[in-house]
């Protein structure tokens, strides 16, 4: 019975981890959304690189809850990146739950602030 019990577990398990490691997107996939600027119908001939050059002023937004961008206040990261296709880069916005958003979230997320470079002598 324990064998039973240990194994429908890991089976259980394994599920969990697979259904997690789908659902949080293709960090590669968004990296290519985040530099293409015909992503979501866009017509400015901007890309989300455009005004964030290689991820800038966006590598923490992993850390947060809501973003103000231009004066407007956006509750998800989904709802940011919304915002900015259609605003910045005159798209239409995509659905937060598709491919293409879990894609470039997963990008967004995956970004690290530079290291600040060290003080001479400390």
């Amino acid at each position: 019975m324990n064998i039973l019990k240990t194994a429908l577990l890991s089976v259980i398990a394994i599920g969990l981890i697979f259904s997690f490691a789908f659902a949080a997107g293709n960090v590669e996939k968004g990296k290519a959304l985040f530099n293409d600027p015909k992503f979501a119908g866009g017509t400015a001939g901007k890309s989300c690189s455009s005004c964030h050059p290689d991820g800038k002023g966006v590598e923490k937004a992993a850390e947060k809850k809501e973003f103000g961008i231009m004066g407007k206040k956006q509750m998800s990261l989904e709802e940011a990146v919304n915002f900015c296709i259609m605003n910045a880069n005159k798209g239409k916005a995509i659905d937060p739950k598709s491919e293409q958003m879990k894609d470039i979230v997963a990008y967004i997320k995956s970004l690290k602030p530079a290291e600040m470079p060290k003080k001479m002598g400390k």
